[in-house]
Parts: C-alpha cells; structure tokens; sequence
C-alpha cells in the first residue's frame, strides 16, 4: 500500500518506510514473485545507469554490486 500510496516513486517509500532503496526493490520484487510475476535481476550496467541518473546512492550501487558477487 506505500508503494502505491508514494505513487511509485521509490525515493518516496524509502523515507516513509526508512529503508534502502535495494531494501525497497527486493521487497518490491517479492511481492512480484508472490503474485507469480519472475522479475529479472539487476545487471551491473543497470545498476551504473541508475547510480548516473542519481536514482541511487553510491552506497546503494556498492551494495547492489556486492549482492551480484
């Protein structure tokens, strides 16, 4: 319900849940799992992409990446 009620917009639920935004996105993925929906992993080229278009911190990319290992 926060993810609908911040529209979308996952800076906005990472402040009203105070959590991280890979916190965010996996819990995000898996209700999509539950729903029986497969989302794909993030690459290290998405991640890098979103880490330029400063949708995430550069801690949050270290983290993501340190994940993929």
């Amino acid at each position: 319900m926060t993810f609908l009620k911040c529209e979308g917009k996952i800076r906005t639920v990472e402040e009203e849940l105070g959590i991280s935004y890979p916190t965010v996105c996996k819990r995000l993925d898996l209700v999509n799992q539950l729903l029986g929906h497969a989302t794909a992993p993030l690459g290290k080229k998405e991640i890098l992409e979103q880490l330029e278009r400063g949708e995430i911190t550069v801690a949050e990319a270290t983290q993501l990446l340190k994940e993929k290992t």
